[in-house]
């Protein structure tokens, strides 16, 4: 899986020189993100690595709930501790708090323990974390699918959300975003959906075939409510961001020769196609090109392609390395961000030797909190994983 990893390095790369651009390279930012969008260039290449490996991870295990506990201790460790680290910083003045629009301490909190706060109308502490949202949506989608043995049909899955995303454009169907909390109220949605989350991945996990069914599918409904109805993406980009997941999956069910290569082709056609129509017909806005976000699009799939020819290939070893690290990397360079900014503020003209410095420090940073937090958490999942394994 080395190829994977030098993926996920190079998505890291992109997407820490884009919000790094911000304050170090400003006015080259300004002149590139029309033409390339960065942000979602990296976003992309994570969501179709993510698809690929994240079913067949279940699918290996056989079981939802080790699936669940092996996403949480690989997920949570580090999330918890870079939250906190961010409300120490604001605490201390350096960071700038977030305005949650008056919703209570408790219910923010609540909304992001689930990570599904992006889709339950509250902002993310982090920007960064909005795109947890969306895979745990499609983590939802997964364990729905699975449970009702219908797991196999990613390509048809994919083709089904992307031809969605198309049409939803092409009638004119936009919502503003978090449209459900705002018809029910935020603090509603967020009580609801976290019970309904909860009761979903405990029926999923139960050993009741007729539970796991129902904890399956309601999980699925839960996220085929929230992606295009609650989202702070437009409709169309969030069932896209599905079926980029999903068609990910497919590429890796042609690998193992559980659908032909023609398949997962034809799959890929059809996603491509309605993704960049979408964004085309979506037009022009004031923080979105639809050049920037087609070429970014387009990219992030020839990259994912390119690595998917070279995967027997020897692939350089600081890429795998960054990969490995690249959790870290998403989560952390905010928070170090955050730092420069609120105490030596941003540079008015770009320095691309501030640029290479801020990797100096932050990548040495990432490692130790991969070694320290993401490892050990993930070797407590495993350990915990082999004790509930069923037979």
């Amino acid at each position: 899986m080395g190829w994977l990893d030098a993926l996920r390095g190079i998505a890291a790369l992109v997407v820490v020189f884009d919000h790094s651009s911000y304050t170090f390279m400003a006015e080259f930012r300004r002149e590139l993100m029309p033409h390339f969008n960065t942000s979602r260039y990296g976003i992309m290449v994570f969501f179709l690595v993510s698809g690929y490996i994240i079913p067949a991870s279940l699918e290996r295990r056989g079981c939802v709930r080790t699936f669940w506990i092996g996403r949480i201790f690989r997920v949570h460790p580090l999330w918890a501790a870079v939250v906190t680290m961010v409300l120490a910083l604001d605490l201390w003045g350096v960071a700038e708090r977030r305005d949650f629009e008056g919703q209570s301490v408790g219910a923010v909190a609540v909304a992001h323990v689930t990570m599904l706060q992006e889709l339950l109308g509250t902002p993310s502490l982090l920007l960064v974390l909005w795109t947890l949202s969306y895979e745990m949506a499609f983590y939802l989608l997964v364990v729905a699918l699975f449970t009702v043995r219908l797991h196999q049909r990613s390509a048809a899955v994919a083709v089904t959300l992307a031809v969605l995303a198309a049409v939803s454009v092409t009638i004119g169907v936009v919502l503003p975003a978090s449209a459900l909390s705002g018809r029910v109220g935020t603090g509603t949605l967020i009580a609801s959906a976290s019970v309904a989350m909860v009761v979903a991945i405990c029926c999923a996990s139960s050993t009741s075939p007729a539970l796991r069914v129902f904890g399956g599918l309601s999980g699925g409904v839960l996220a085929l409510v929230l992606v295009p109805l609650n989202g702070t993406v437009p409709m169309w980009e969030g069932l896209v961001i599905l079926a980029v997941m999903f068609l990910g999956t497919a590429v890796h069910r042609a690998e193992h020769r559980q659908i032909t290569w023609w398949h997962a082709a034809g799959t890929a056609v059809v996603v491509v196609a309605c993704a960049v129509a979408s964004a085309y017909r979506y037009g022009d806005g004031d923080h979105f090109t639809r050049r920037g976000w087609i070429v970014a699009f387009l990219l992030a799939v020839l990259t994912f392609g390119a690595g998917m020819a070279a995967r027997r290939r020897h692939m350089p070893r600081g890429l795998t390395g960054l990969g490995t690290i690249s959790y870290s990397v998403y989560l952390v360079h905010p928070v170090l961000l955050t730092v420069i900014d609120g105490s030596i503020g941003r540079w008015r003209r770009d320095d691309l030797v501030l640029e290479v410095a801020f990797f100096a420090v932050l990548l040495p940073l990432c490692l130790l909190t991969h070694r320290y937090i993401e490892a050990p958490g993930h070797a407590w999942g495993r350990k915990l994983a082999r004790r509930v394994q069923p037979p």
